[in-house]
């Protein structure tokens, strides 16, 4: 994992990052800036990811940048650009150059805030070359501790008689779990107030409190407050239960046929990179996705690694499209 850096987003500490690469890889900052790829042993190829620095997707795709690095024997730098909706992010990489030295980490944000926006500065559907799928994440229906529900039909029970009083966080309005909360309420035929925080540490800090009832945060990131007793999980809303909290049932399980909400994290890179970067890189993550190590460090994010065809993925993201494109319609919110 020494080809591995953390990039910032200031041009002061990019450029430190550029030398510092140089020097490890024996080059002068010219060569690092202007060597031939893809894939030989010259300059860093750079992953943005759209989301912060220590968020379940930047985790993902740390994991995804490892393998990367490792299976080319070059420097990956991860470059964190979060900020509306991951739009920013999305937006250098679409605007990149498509030589194969920038690559960029796909997460559901990039079917959900066209839908949310009025207009972007890219097109999602288009302005990408998808790579393959890397990593399903599922959230978890989480409730204060103290309220008198044990499932998810006790939950529904209370929902139906007492909706006025169910307030449903989450850490912003149009974000996954947020829009997983949405589609319980569909399946579930039933009410509950949203009420958005600013982040998922407000938003659980909420449900723990009393302050709200229920959420449905990425089970990375509650997982730590359920085995503590702080919060009580009621399903997780994968197709399958998760490795850490193997007695928690799916929605499926819990009497909510077809009912899956879960996250995803996949490669792409701007639309028009060579073909053979493509190929080696899904190459690459579907010798990851069959490694037990892959799996591992995954399933400790409360993700299952998986990998798919550049045109399987491609159908995915257009099919998530018109899911979210749905939820978010149902949910009432209007675009930006």
């Amino acid at each position: 994992m020494t080809n591995l850096v953390l990039m910032g987003s200031t041009r002061r500490r990019l450029l430190s990052v550029g030398l510092l690469v140089a020097a490890v890889m024996g080059m002068t900052p010219c060569d690092a800036t202007e060597g031939v790829t893809p894939y030989g042993k010259t300059r860093a190829i750079r992953l943005i990811v759209a989301q912060q620095a220590g968020s379940s997707n930047d985790l993902i795709s740390r994991v995804m940048a490892q393998y990367i690095s490792d299976s080319l024997g070059q420097s990956v730098v991860v470059d964190n650009r979060p900020g509306a909706g991951g739009i920013i992010g999305m937006e250098i990489g679409a605007h990149a150059s498509a030589d194969g030295s920038t690559l960029v980490s796909a997460a559901t944000s990039m079917v959900i805030t066209p839908h949310t926006y009025k207009t972007l500065p890219y097109d999602p559907l288009n302005d990408f070359a998808p790579i393959s799928l890397f990593a399903v994440t599922q959230n978890m229906l989480v409730i204060n501790a103290k309220l008198p529900v044990r499932n998810v039909r006790e939950l529904i029970e209370l929902a139906k008689a007492r909706s006025e009083s169910i307030n449903m966080a989450s850490g912003g309005s149009g974000t996954q779990s947020h829009l997983a909360g949405v589609q319980f309420l569909q399946f579930a035929k039933t009410k509950a107030l949203h009420v958005p925080y600013k982040g998922a540490s407000a938003s659980l800090a909420a449900v723990i409190s009393g302050e709200a009832q229920i959420m449905f945060p990425p089970v990375s990131t509650a997982i730590g407050q359920v085995k503590e007793g702080l919060l009580r999980a009621l399903a997780v809303t994968g197709e399958k239960r998760i490795a850490g909290l193997p007695g928690v049932p799916t929605m499926e399980e819990s009497g909510l046929a077809g009912y899956v909400s879960t996250g995803w994290v996949g490669l792409t890179a701007p639309k028009g990179v060579p073909r053979a970067a493509v190929l080696k890189l899904h190459e690459i993550l579907v010798r990851a996705a069959a490694l037990a190590s892959a799996r591992a460090q995954l399933e400790k994010l409360g993700a299952e690694v998986v990998s798919s065809s550049p045109a399987a993925f491609e159908r995915f993201i257009r099919s998530e499209y018109e899911k979210y494109g749905a939820l978010v319609k149902a949910a009432g919110l209007r675009a930006r």
